[in-house]
């Protein structure tokens, strides 16, 4: 100890040291305080609006790595978490009575019959709903832990200003005599509110809990725990939804490998035809794309496009639209599949049709897609002109514009791009007259759409050159577009010159009704210009 110059002793300088490292330790634990606080709160209140087979749903987030669907009077539906460590969720089916009274046994069978279809694309691939909710949940929950975050760290700054200095130095020296008990209670209390939590979740499944119905063994839910009225529904009829959704899956898997079969047969055949004949042209370059359209939810077809695309080594898939048949929310399962069909590393381009919707082109956007909205986009090098369709079909509505903008404005809008840009290589569209101007005013080289489930095409049109696809889904009129195909489905690929980005040569594959598949002879693509007669009625 020593005395400064006016004679007082000073402070040992040691305790000055120790205090420091106190200071750190202490801000540290409110760092790592504050985080789990938040995240806690993030994690449990994290909500997000989805889908669950034919219905609208709300996704919450819990801590038991379990999803339990809540269906109300009729009961519950428990499977694994594909959330990672003890995430898992509650799914609150949004459209079910919430009175037992409100039901009626034959009633209700004959609802879960009409929306079969819908519940078999759940019961088949239940992944694509819950990785889509999972992803919404988790977004959630990061935007309420950053805002518990601020309103944490702003009620501290607060708190600070309305006790000021000589206030918080009292209480400072009040909680360090008792940090120890402080920190024990913290910890317990943030144990206390996780089991909580958790148990609640639990609760609420826990009375009336079943062993898992034999009716889902082989399926992608084998193993599911059911509670209440639905676990007699699922026992009694739900063999025959079952049965149904593996005829569709062994119908989609068969067809799948007569592609490969087919794509193999005609490789011989076009490897023998170089032999004998000689190259057809100078082998170059190419940017090989898929044309589908029309699928109509048709997801069974999703495996399918999987295979020719690894089959052809594509670079890019071209969707003419209508890949729903509404455009409803609950259709978000049909654009995921759709768009998980095409492999990584495979642009996927999309001109939406008038069975879609601004959401559709949304959803389509969130899953990796580039939805075609008016103006030029370069994907895989070729340079792409398109546009949603200017009409909208709704069951039981009819169809009607979007908006103010009729079939022939947007013609002659699309074409105003593609002049004023000079170097569009394809228009793809849904509804053929949607590109007649751009043609016919020589803007673009070639048009590619779908709309009329007839395949009318290639033929050289204007200055240019229009395709027209037939359904992917072999969909026909009036006739339904989920479960084995009722008529022909087809997909086109197209090779583009890498150099010069013209249509070189064009190739049809066709999957039959039989399951049967032909994959067809690449065919030159047109170029002198003829007139054609007018266009059927659209559908």
């Amino acid at each position: 100890m020593h005395d400064d110059h006016d004679g007082a002793p000073s402070a040992p300088v040691p305790e000055v040291r120790q205090a420091r490292p106190r200071r750190v330790v202490v801000r540290l634990l409110a760092v790592v305080l504050l985080v789990v606080a938040s995240v806690t709160f993030g994690v449990t209140t994290a909500e997000a609006p989805g889908t669950l087979g034919p219905h609208l749903a709300r996704y919450q987030m819990t801590v038991d790595h379990e999803v339990t669907i809540d269906l109300g009077p009729l009961g519950t539906l428990v499977i694994d978490s594909p959330l990672p460590f003890v995430l898992g969720a509650r799914v609150t089916v949004e459209e079910i009575p919430a009175e037992l009274s409100a039901l009626d046994q034959s009633a209700t069978i004959a609802a879960i019959s009409g929306d079969l279809q819908k519940y078999l694309q759940f019961f088949g691939s239940p992944q694509v709903t819950l990785e889509a909710a999972a992803r919404a949940l988790l977004l959630d929950a990061l935007r309420r832990t950053l805002t518990a975050m601020v309103v944490l760290v702003g009620a501290w700054y607060l708190l600070r200003r309305l006790l000021g200095p000589v206030r918080r130095h009292e209480l400072a020296g009040s909680a360090r005599a008792h940090q120890g008990v402080i920190a024990a209670g913290t910890a317990a209390a943030l144990l206390v509110v996780g089991t909580v939590s958790a148990s609640e979740r639990r609760a609420s499944v826990a009375v009336g809990e079943r062993h898992a119905s034999a009716v889902f063994d082989g399926t992608p839910l084998e193993g599911a725990r059911i509670t209440g009225r639905l676990a007699g529904l699922i026992d009694t009829y739900g063999g025959y939804a079952l049965d149904l959704y593996r005829e569709n899956e062994q119908f989609y898997t068969n067809a799948a490998d007569a592609v490969s079969l087919a794509w193999a047969d005609q490789s011989l055949r076009d490897e023998a035809d170089v032999l004998l004949n000689g190259p057809h042209a100078p082998t170059a370059d190419t940017i090989d794309a898929l044309v589908i359209s029309d699928l109509h939810c048709n997801v069974g077809m999703a495996r399918v496009i999987t295979r020719v695309a690894e089959l052809a080594e594509l670079d890019l898939v071209l969707n003419a639209g209508d890949s729903t048949i509404d455009g409803t929310a609950v259709e978000s399962y049909c654009v995921q599949s759709f768009a998980q069909a095409v492999p990584d590393g495979v642009g996927y381009v999309v001109a939406d049709g008038n069975h879609d919707s601004a959401l559709t082109s949304q959803q389509e956007a969130a899953a990796g897609a580039v939805v075609l909205s008016g103006q030029v986009v370069e994907v895989e090098g070729l340079r792409i002109l398109g546009d949603s369709d200017p009409n909208e079909t709704r069951i039981g509505e009819g169809t009607h514009p979007v908006g103010e903008e009729s079939a022939a404005d947007e013609s002659a809008r699309l074409a105003d791009v593609a002049c004023e840009d000079g170097d569009v290589d394809l228009l793809l569209i849904h509804t053929p007259v949607v590109g007649t101007d751009a043609l016919e005013r020589g803007c673009v080289p070639a048009q590619v759409s779908g709309h009329l489930h007839s395949r009318q095409g290639p033929f050289p049109f204007g200055e240019g050159v229009r395709y027209i696809s037939s359904s992917t889904a072999g969909a026909r009129l009036y006739e339904p577009t989920v479960g084995p195909l009722v008529g022909t489905a087809e997909m086109t690929i197209l090779r583009f010159d890498a150099e010069t980005h013209r249509i070189r040569d064009y190739r049809l594959i066709q999957v039959f009704p039989s399951g049967e598949a032909v994959v067809g002879p690449a065919l030159r693509w047109p170029s002198s210009p003829v007139v054609m007669p007018p266009l059927d009625a659209p559908v």
